[in-house]
């Protein structure tokens, strides 16, 4: 290999896209072990050991064509089919044979406009009630959508930008194969001669058309059909260049003509090995390490780990009940085969959806809405396919595949980059942004480990001691009046008719039912509620008198940073001396809750009116000044991704290590059920339960050794979901709660209270030791334990209900998340730990 191709190859792997000029230098190179190297390293940078795949059903909705492609065998003349076109309802069968199969995309597939070439197309379509295979395409979509729920991808050939437009409606992507931009195949003896579909120009019009309609796209090459190694080049320039102007080619096929019987090309040479690994590698090289590029497994039998070197990171559509109509005579591998031939070459399968995960995580830019909510419900934080009925808050056993790596005794070595990261972490030192964010991606035997690693990171600082604290939920009121779009708890006035009817605790039921929980062995009560229109400041202090009062020696954990902001706004005076006044009435600790993320990127669609970053940290570390210790929180799987969550913790950790003011990080999962988010379609089910337990274990180890309680929230993960977070780092079980209202308002259905006799048994149930504490981590009086075990029955709580809202002063109300304030203005949390 001569000196200008390694120079080549080493600006490639530097992150460098190679110039047109450079990449047709590229066409003078052969294969060599430095080509697939080159090729293998970029996919890692992006992809690292993942290869993906869509299950899918396909659905040959017309095997009429007008082209004469003399390679196809999809292609049928009028009287060789029984229908010229498949009916309503074999359409809908074969997409619930998918459905029940577990496949989650509808593969449409069909001729090239065959009503142009046959009348009996025509005469079809007008009894189906159509002038066009397109707009039969788009009912039949629509349909499978509504019925089955599958996620259409569609694959009709030429398309006008109105045609684009209008399936765009009907479908999450769509897709068309630029084979060759090489008009030469397309004369007298080429593959394509009497094709008109096939004429480069036509096809890279649709792909351009596309890509001004912002779909997401799937285009490719075929090799071997006549074509040269510089033409292929070109081909693959020609799409890297769309996609630079338009970004809408989510994956690149590279696909290898096989020789079919009864086709002119019967006898025509296949593409060996080698121009497929040559090609597979050259791709990827001219693409960078972002693009997915896909080469068909069952096209390619035997060799797959060799395919797998050469720089792809998909294997396409997979499915396990529709054989390929494309290439019939080549059977799709079964999953479990493909799952084994990819793990022998060090990778790991991962199940996608039709549209890839980078689209799926941007998708108000790229679907119609009712095609986004469907894509957000299917996905995980990361836009892979969600493979499991767990969600937080329903009572649905964990995952058998999640359970079961945890319950392995021995599991193959972690990735070399995972592995680098854990030997950080567990020595202490500070992880960086993308770091977090590959540890969050895990999956399979990385995700084990990374569990393994920050569990025994916790036996080391916590011991086999697992605490809890007695204690007691007083939602004070759920009247509010600002509009997160994660809360089901609030009322204001446009929910009226939500959730139950408003109410407001008077001051002798907060009194009532902190004495109580003091006689069932409370050490601590904790109080939040809605920020109702007439609360001030004043309120949440004579709140504090009026517990201290009932129970002098309870220890009070109340208002979030956002009730203590605009408590401190409506008597007009500052943080720091409010919080003071606070500490004077009785208050202890403060809960980190109002954090949900903390990144005015998300905040700014999440809570739009609450506060922001920067105002949530302000408060936080002003009552870390004054003594006064909190909790960290994080709410996650709604509308964010993993690079969010890494900022959080960064952000959580930088803190830490100034003011050492956290008692401990709870994350909490997003209850999806009855967020008003998630009924609009605009947000995810909650986390995955691998999620769920990877943020618990991540938060272990990135904020190690700064911070080193990391509590499970056994209302949204359940008695099951917090055993096993115990093995995942997790040394705490928060509280038994007694009233637990805002995660059964959001449709949790897990218990409102989890006594401590049902707390210690699921604790020495995993082999460790059961602890009270209180609130601050000290030891509780024995009175009070003897107190909490075989409690009486709780008193029927009373609700005072409100009145209709009715404020006493028509004054503004006051929205803090609105004032021009940004989190990156917090002075204290440098570039270095958000960036």
């Amino acid at each position: 290999m001569d000196s200008e191709i390694k120079s080549l190859l080493e600006k490639a792997v530097s992150g460098k896209i190679l110039n047109d000029v450079e990449g047709r230098i590229l066409s003078k190179t052969e294969l060599s072990p430095l080509l697939l190297e080159t090729a293998g390293v970029l996919r890692d940078q992006q992809h690292h050991d993942r290869i993906s795949y869509s299950r899918k059903v396909f659905i040959p909705l017309t095997q009429l064509c007008r082209d004469v492609c003399h390679y196809c065998t999809f292609a049928k003349r009028p009287r060789k089919l029984k229908s010229p076109y498949l009916s309503p309802e074999d359409v809908l069968k074969i997409a619930e044979d998918g459905r029940n199969a577990g496949c989650k995309e509808a593969l449409f597939t069909l001729g090239d406009k065959p009503e142009l070439q046959y009348k009996t197309a025509r005469d079809a379509l007008k009894e189906l009630g159509h002038e066009t295979t397109l707009t039969y395409l788009a009912e039949m979509s629509e349909l499978v959508f509504k019925e089955s729920g599958l996620l259409p991808h569609l694959n009709p050939g030429l398309m006008t930008l109105e045609d684009l437009e209008t399936l765009k409606k009907k479908s999450v992507s769509m897709g068309i194969m630029l084979e060759t931009i090489s008009t030469r195949l397309g004369r007298k003896g080429g593959p394509h001669y009497g094709s008109p579909d096939k004429i480069p120009a036509r096809r890279i019009e649709t792909i351009r058309m596309a890509g001004e309609a912002s779909i997401p796209f799937t285009s490719g090459i075929l090799i071997g059909i006549g074509e040269t190694r510089q033409e292929r080049i070109e081909s693959i320039l020609t799409l890297r260049n769309l996609h630079q102007q338009y970004g809408h080619i989510q994956e690149i096929i590279i696909q290898n003509f096989r020789a079919k019987a009864n086709t002119r090309m019967a006898k025509a040479p296949e593409p060996d090995l080698s121009e497929m690994l040559w090609t597979v590698a050259v791709t990827r090289i001219l693409f960078g390490a972002e693009m997915n590029i896909q080469a068909p497994p069952n096209l390619n039998p035997g060799v797959l780990p060799k395919i797998i070197a050469a720089g792809i990171n998909d294997w396409g559509g997979v499915s396990p009940v529709t054989p390929d109509f494309v290439n019939p005579e080549a059977p799709w591998p079964h999953l479990k085969t493909l799952q084994k031939e990819t793990e022998m070459a060090g990778n790991f399968l991962l199940e996608r959806l039709a549209i890839y995960p980078a689209y799926a995580k941007s998708a108000g830019q790229w679907l119609e809405p009712d095609m986004m909510a469907a894509v957000l419900r299917m996905t995980d934080g990361q836009g892979f396919a969600r493979t499991e009925d767990w969600s937080a808050g329903v009572v649905v056993k964990p995952p058998r595949s999640e359970v079961n790596i945890l319950k392995q005794d021995s599991f193959s070595s972690p990735s070399d980059s995972i592995q680098n990261i854990l030997v950080k972490a567990n020595q202490g030192e500070d992880l960086s942004e993308r770091e977090i964010v590959h540890l969050f991606e895990a999956r399979g035997s990385d995700f084990a480990h990374i569990c393994r690693v920050a569990d025994n990171l916790r036996q080391q600082v916590k011991g086999e001691k697992v605490t809890y604290v007695v204690n007691r939920n007083i939602n004070y009121t759920n009247v509010c009046y600002f509009r997160c779009q994660f809360c089901a708890f609030s009322k204001g006035k446009m929910s009226d008719n939500l959730r139950g009817r408003p109410y407001n605790l008077t001051l002798e039921e907060i009194m009532r039912r902190t004495h109580e929980a003091w006689e069932r062995g409370a050490t601590e009560v904790c109080l939040q509620g809605g920020i109702h229109p007439e609360y001030s400041g004043q309120t949440y202090i004579e709140i504090c008198h009026a517990i201290k009062h009932a129970v002098p020696e309870i220890h009070i954990h109340a208002f979030s940073p956002l009730e203590v902001w605009q408590g401190a706004h409506t008597l007009g005076i500052g943080i720091e001396a409010f919080l003071i006044r606070l500490r004077d009435a009785g208050l202890g600790t403060l809960p980190g809750t109002a954090a949900e993320i903390l990144d005015d990127e998300v905040r700014t669609t999440l809570c739009p009116d609450k506060i922001n970053t920067n105002q949530w940290f302000k408060v936080i570390e002003t009552a870390h000044e004054l003594g006064i210790k909190t909790t960290a929180t994080i709410m996650f799987g709604h509308i964010e991704n993993y690079l969010h969550w890494a900022r959080h913790l960064l952000r959580i950790r930088a803190l830490q290590k100034r003011t050492g003011g956290f008692t401990e990080m709870v994350p909490l999962p997003f209850i999806h059920m009855e967020a008003p988010i998630y009924l609009k379609g605009r947000a995810r089910k909650g986390p995955t339960f691998r999620e769920a337990l990877l943020i618990h274990a991540v938060s272990r180890l990135v904020l190690h050794p700064h911070l080193q309680s990391i509590q499970a929230s056994w209302t949204k993960l359940g008695h099951k979901g917090a055993q096993l977070s115990l093995q995942a780092g997790v040394n705490d079980l928060g509280g038994t709660l007694m009233n637990e209202t805002i995660t059964r308002a959001a449709g949790a259905r897990h218990g409102q209270e989890t006594s401590p006799e049902e707390m210690e048994k699921l604790i020495r149930s995993v082999g460790r030791i059961a602890q009270q504490r209180t609130t601050d981590y000290g030891k509780v009086p024995l009175l009070q334990i003897a107190r909490s075990f075989n409690a009486p029955v709780l008193q029927e709580a009373l609700y005072t209900s409100a009145m209709n809202f009715e404020r006493k002063e028509k004054k503004p109300l006051y929205r803090p998340g609105l004032e021009e304030e940004s989190s990156l203005k917090h002075t204290e949390i440098t570039s270095t730990d958000i960036v």
